[in-house]
């Protein structure tokens, strides 16, 4: 089990609620759980306590993980399935489309295909498509030759030659127009294409890794996406879960942003506040980790001191006036139910409420588990995976 603050704080708050020795050597061995064969354990149990009585804060150096796969950071069980998938694919020279929402970190998992792959001493090139304007994308793919239309004086080569013997990422590949799209399927198929204003045929041998956040199967049914080329790009999909689907990945995610920024910001972080910690994990994240990044970064510029002092604020309201849409974009006010709550809300709020009750104690006859009919190590968990922490005194 990776340490969050939620697995931190949940074995704390047992053992000041049960202040025996023994208690505490109990509490301290039921953290101490394996996950794949990897083993955590407390640093310094004592020192955490008072840090935490005293300031309500979480020590960074608190929040550890198991080792990152390409610089992709996370164990929920959502994430390593999809990383499986990742390396499933990566040793062959199949395509592989990845779906999801933008902001799952797509260009990292392109990467990782990439480097995991064949084609690693190649070049990896990437391009957005929903980037660059409509006229220009097909020299932006392909090149074009010199006088291929105004303002070309010179021969450009495009990100398919760019990319010869390596890997070619399409993000946003359902945002190519469709009048281009038959010969982005010719390039893809048959390895060859015309730069604008050549009748010379190029050959290329590239792997192509795309992303889109748009429904293809709809855009298709629609017309606005050609069947063909869907079939073609959809060799191996891989569905990239969303933050909000992962929240074990948080604590984990805002501990690398506050070190990563503070570091670039040149500022020392070392604690972040326990309500803080709760609210980030409780948040339900619509720009996914990109969202997350933008957020931190502005807390790292907001602390004063060596304390994260996030705007918390508008983790309250945003849920209030946005809402998720189909297209990926966040709107105000649409949507039929925008106050719907999700059966993990209710599971989280259920929890909270018998802690409540039971003054936080989770073991024992009296404890929460007991009122839950769960065991205490599931407890555990779902108070992890939630991001249910109990708030300083």
């Amino acid at each position: 089990m990776e340490c969050t603050a939620s697995g931190v704080l949940a074995s704390l708050h047992e053992h000041c609620d049960n202040g025996t020795k023994s208690s505490h050597e109990r509490r301290i061995s039921d953290t101490r759980k394996t996950m794949d064969g990897r083993l955590w354990r407390s640093r310094r149990p004592r020192g955490l306590r008072r840090n935490y009585r005293e300031r309500g804060t979480v020590n960074l150096e608190e929040i550890r993980g198991g080792p990152d796969f390409e610089g992709i950071i996370g164990e929920s069980p959502r994430l390593r399935a999809a990383l499986k998938r990742v390396q499933l694919v990566a040793p062959t020279d199949s395509t592989a489309l990845m779906l999801g929402e933008t902001g799952t970190g797509e260009e990292l998992i392109a990467r990782a295909i990439h480097n995991r792959g064949l084609r690693r001493g190649c070049p990896f090139v990437k391009m957005n498509c929903a980037a660059i304007p409509s006229g220009l994308l097909e020299s932006e793919l392909f090149g074009h030759e010199r006088g291929a239309f105004t303002g070309a004086i010179q021969r450009r080569i495009g990100r398919f030659e760019l990319a010869r013997g390596g890997t070619l990422f399409l993000d946003e590949i359902g945002d190519i127009p469709l009048e281009l799209q038959p010969k982005v399927l010719c390039a893809l198929q048959e390895h060859e294409f015309e730069r604008l204003g050549s009748a010379q045929t190029t050959r290329v041998d590239v792997r192509v890794v795309a992303a889109t956040s748009c429904d293809l199967p709809q855009m298709v049914a629609a017309g606005e996406f050609r069947s063909d080329l869907y079939y073609r790009i959809n060799v191996f999909p891989l569905h990239m879960p969303a933050l909000r689907q992962r929240p074990e990945d948080i604590a984990l995610l805002a501990r690398h942003f506050v070190q990563v920024l503070a570091k670039r910001l040149n500022k020392i972080i070392e604690n972040i506040p326990v309500d803080a910690m709760a609210a980030i994990v409780r948040y339900h994240w619509p720009g996914n980790v990109r969202e997350l990044q933008n957020f931190i970064e502005r807390a790292v510029i907001l602390s004063p001191g060596k304390v994260l002092r996030p705007p918390l604020e508008e983790l309250i309201q945003a849920p209030e006036r946005m809402q998720q849409t189909s297209s990926g974009m966040v709107q105000p006010g649409q949507g039929p139910h925008p106050k719907t709550r999700t059966l993990v809300d209710a599971e989280r709020d259920h929890i909270v409420k018998i802690l409540g009750e039971t003054n936080w104690i989770l073991g024992g006859p009296r404890g929460a588990a007991i009122k839950l009919g769960l065991p205490r190590t599931t407890l555990f968990s779902k108070m992890q995976r939630l991001g249910i922490f109990r708030a300083a005194a």
